[in-house]
């Protein structure tokens, strides 16, 4: 699995995000973010911008799918211009779900979740009336 970060225009988010959900991509996470690029802002007038607003897009994608995904972010994102942004693609060790504590990402080796979420999936069985194996 892959960790995709992509960086756009905040003009281009719901092009992108339409992008996406057509190649089948429907999870995600945004968020606002400040920054600038090889152009170090803009200058309109005598005002000088050092950091524009941008979104910052995180995606969790098997491998498969990190083409259609990184397809679906270019053509929703780019205007040719300087400025469109960036994409940063990192591995996925682990994931987990916090309610359960369940891995969630296969990974070559099963890793033993974290002893924050094996007490809240020992929390959930508790709630739930089911005996469980002490954390």
């Amino acid at each position: 699995m892959k960790l995709i970060r992509a960086i756009i225009r905040p003009e281009r988010e719901d092009q992108v995000v339409k992008a996406l959900e057509a190649a089948g991509i429907v999870s995600l996470t945004k968020m606002d973010v400040l920054g600038r690029g090889q152009q170090r802002g803009i200058q309109v007038g005598a005002t000088v911008y050092d950091e524009l607003p941008k979104v910052q897009m995180m995606i969790v994608v098997d491998d498969a799918k990190v083409e259609p995904a990184l397809a679906a972010i270019a053509a929703g994102a780019k205007t040719g211009q300087p400025g469109d942004g960036k994409v940063f693609i990192s591995p996925v060790e682990a994931a987990y779900t916090i309610r359960t504590g369940q891995q969630v990402v296969e990974t070559p080796v099963s890793l033993p979740a974290p002893q924050m979420l094996r007490s809240a999936k020992q929390s959930e069985a508790e709630r739930l009336g089911q005996a469980g194996p002490a954390a």
